[in-house]
C-alpha cells in the first residue's frame, strides 16, 4: 500500500467534517493544482486578489446536518442544535444556518442584528453575554428574544428593562457545573473560577429571587465547559448535575423546559488532533441527559447545543501570497506573506497550530526541495509568526500558501492593525464562486476618523 506522503491524500469524513483537516471538497487535480467546491484556488486569486478567505458549502451544510441527524438519532425528546456565530458571524453564515433548521447564539447587538437580517427566527435566537448593556438588552427584550443570564447584574437590568416595556421576557440561568477539560486556560469556561454564568451554589437564592419578578419567566438552564474539547468524559457528568439543577428549580416552582449544554467540541487542525465525531459528541451528551431524567422520573426538556468551530473551522481556508525570504544560515529561513496577525490573531493568541500547502504544489512530491520555513505575517511585531518550521516543497515569491482550518474565529477575530484591510470572503460550491463579504480598502478605514474643525487649516 502507498505510504500516506500528505494531510491531503487522507480518506474525507464526509459524515463528521470536524475530523479532516481539509473541506470536504478538496482535491489536488490531475495539473497538480489545488481546488476547493469545484474551482480552483490560483483562478480564485486572479479574480479575487489574496489574502482571501474561502468558505466550502459543502462542509458548512454537511457539519450542520451531522449535528441534526445525530440529535434526531440519539435523542428521543424535542432538540435545537444553535450555531454560536462568535466563530463566524456574516447576514451569509445566518441565513444557511437558518436553512438547515438551526437556531443562533449571539452575544451583542451586532451578531443579533446580523441573525435576524439572517432570516434567524427572533424565537430561536439566544442572547449571550457576561456585560450585556442597557442598550443590547433593549434590543433583545423588543424583539422577543431570549436571554440567557450570566449574573446578578445581568438579572437586575432584565427585571427593570422589561418592566419599562410591559413585556414578559423568556430567560435561560447560565451556572458553572465545576467541570475541568484539558483546553487552553483562556478557553476554558466551565470550571467554577470563570467570568462567565452564576455559580452552582448560588443557584437556589436565585431561583428565589426569580420567583420575585414580575416579567421574567425562566424556562432554561445553560453551561458551557470550554472549547476545543477533544474528551467525551466531561459531557458524561454535565447532564446529571444539569438535571439535578432542574430538580432545584422545580423545587421552587419553576417549569424548566430547555436544557442547553454549550458546545465546544474540538475539530482536527493538524495530524496530531484526534476529535471526536459530532456523533459521538452528540450520542454522549444525549445519553448522559436521557439518563439523568430516566433516574429522576423527569421528562425529556428540550436539549440544545451550541456548535461553532465544528460547523464552520474545517469549512474555511485561508489563501496567502508569498512575498519575501530571508534566510539566517544555520537558524531558519523566514518567508512572509501579505495577510498575518490581523487576518488570523489565533497564533499570536493562543499559539494556535494549522495544517498548510503550497496551492500549486500541494503534495511535495519532489523530495529533493523540501525544506522547512517559518512562515511570518506582514504586520508589525515579532510574534506575527502563522508556522513555525512548515516544511513546504520549492517555492518562491508570488507563489500561494493555503491555510486549512481557518473558518472560525479567524474573521470574526480579525483586526485593522497597522491599518491593512481585512480580506474578502468567497463562498464555493459546484465550481461557483460567490463574495458573501467584499474586501475591505484603505479608504474604508478612514471611514470613522474625524478631524476637529480647529485642526483644518
Amino acid at each position: 500500500m502507498k505510504e500516506k506522503i500528505s494531510f491531503l491524500e487522507n480518506k474525507i469524513d464526509l459524515n463528521s467534517p470536524n475530523k479532516n483537516i481539509v473541506p470536504i471538497t478538496t482535491k489536488v487535480e490531475i495539473n497538480g493544482k489545488l481546488s476547493i467546491g469545484g474551482c480552483f484556488i490560483d483562478d480564485l486569486i486572479k479574480r479575487y486578489d489574496s489574502p482571501l478567505y474561502i468558505l466550502d458549502e459543502s462542509t458548512l451544510r454537511n457539519s450542520c446536518r451531522a449535528y441534526k441527524k445525530a440529535l434526531e438519532k440519539h435523542y428521543p425528546g424535542k432538540s435545537l442544535p444553535i450555531y454560536a456565530s462568535k466563530a463566524n458571524s456574516s447576514i451569509f453564515m445566518s441565513n444557511l444556518i437558518a436553512s438547515e433548521g438551526f437556531g443562533l447564539d449571539a452575544v451583542s447587538e451586532g451578531e443579533l442584528l446580523t441573525a435576524l437580517k439572517g432570516g434567524v427566527p427572533n424565537e430561536m435566537i439566544v442572547f449571550h453575554g457576561n456585560n450585556k448593556s442597557d442598550k443590547e438588552i433593549e434590543f433583545a427584550v423588543k424583539n422577543k428574544i431570549k436571554v440567557i443570564v450570566d449574573n446578578n447584574h445581568d438579572l437586575k437590568r432584565l427585571e427593570e428593562i422589561s418592566k419599562s416595556f410591559n413585556c414578559d421576557l423568556d430567560i435561560m440561568i447560565r451556572f458553572t457545573p465545576g467541570i475541568e477539560c484539558h483546553t487552553h486556560e483562556y478557553i476554558r469556561t466551565g470550571s467554577f473560577d470563570s467570568k462567565f454564568g452564576f455559580g452552582i451554589e448560588s443557584l437556589k437564592n436565585l431561583f428565589k429571587f426569580i420567583n420575585k419578578t414580575k416579567h421574567l419567566k425562566l424556562i432554561g438552564l445553560h453551561a458551557h465547559i470550554g472549547s476545543q474539547i477533544f474528551e467525551l468524559d466531561p459531557h458524561k457528568d454535565l447532564g446529571e448535575i444539569m438535571v439535578n439543577k432542574i430538580l432545584e428549580a422545580k423545587s421552587f416552582g419553576h417549569n424548566i423546559k430547555e436544557l442547553n449544554v454549550g458546545g465546544g467540541l474540538g475539530i482536527k487542525y493538524t495530524e496530531q488532533d484526534d476529535p471526536p465525531s459530532i456523533e459521538e459528541w452528540i450520542k454522549t451528551v444525549s445519553i448522559s441527559v436521557i439518563k439523568a431524567c430516566e433516574k429522576n422520573n423527569l421528562k425529556l426538556p428540550t436539549l440544545m447545543c451550541e456548535p461553532g468551530r465544528s460547523i464552520v473551522s474545517t469549512a474555511g481556508v485561508t489563501i496567502y501570497k508569498i512575498g519575501s525570504f530571508k534566510e539566517i544560515p544555520g537558524i531558519r529561513t523566514y518567508i512572509s506573506v501579505d495577510g498575518g496577525m490581523s487576518d488570523n490573531p489565533r497564533p499570536i493568541t493562543y499559539q494556535s497550530n494549522y495544517s498548510a500547502c503550497l496551492v500549486n504544489n500541494p503534495l511535495n512530491l519532489d523530495e529533493k526541495f523540501k525544506a522547512k520555513y517559518t512562515v511570518a505575517g506582514k504586520h508589525c511585531e515579532s510574534g506575527d509568526v502563522l508556522f513555525k518550521e512548515l516544511e513546504l516543497g520549492q517555492c518562491k515569491t508570488g507563489d500561494l500558501i493555503c491555510v486549512f482550518g481557518t473558518g472560525a474565529y479567524n474573521y470574526s477575530m480579525s483586526s485593522n492593525y497597522n491599518r491593512i484591510p481585512k480580506p474578502a470572503t468567497v463562498l464555493v460550491n459546484n465550481g461557483e464562486a460567490e463574495i458573501i463579504q467584499k474586501r475591505e480598502t484603505p479608504l474604508d478605514l478612514l471611514k470613522y476618523d474625524v478631524l476637529p474643525d480647529r485642526f483644518i487649516k
